[in-house]
């Protein structure tokens, strides 16, 4: 079995509706993505002999991914007013809705389906929220 892994990072905001503690207050990240995937096979191709993926190519998409994701305000749908979502986009502020509370454990899984998608065969992602607290989903 070989693993790869590779990590991006982005810096967003979020808050967690609801929560009792600091975290329901809006507040920035330094997130830190690492996905793995796996394989039993290497590739045999000209181009990819002895490797299952480019390591590029994998972090380019996992790249992409966090690019769309940095300097964004990320919450989760129905806990912003809609005279808030509309100010906030008139003043041209890139915002992300999710249908699930922004946790590191829900943005791990999240990361992990999105990367599923691009054909991937995932053994695992993990969520930084700080250098010293992350949250890993694996199916």
């Amino acid at each position: 079995m070989y693993i790869l892994k590779t990590k991006a990072s982005f810096d967003s905001a979020h808050f967690l509706s609801e929560y009792e503690g600091k975290c329901k207050n809006l507040h920035g990240h330094r997130w830190s993505v690492e996905v793995q995937v796996m394989t039993e096979e290497l590739s045999e191709d000209k181009q990819h002999r002895g490797m299952y993926v480019d390591f590029g190519e994998l972090k380019g998409d996992l790249k992409k991914m966090c690019d769309e994701m940095d300097h964004a305000l990320i919450y989760e749908t129905g806990t912003l007013k809609n005279a808030t979502i509309a100010a906030l986009k008139e003043e041209a502020f890139h915002m992300i809705e999710v249908p699930f509370r922004p946790t590191a454990e829900n943005m791990a899984k999240f990361f992990y389906e999105k990367m599923q998608n691009c054909g991937y065969n995932m053994t695992a992602v993990t969520v930084y929220e700080t250098p010293n607290n992350a949250a890993t989903y694996m199916a």
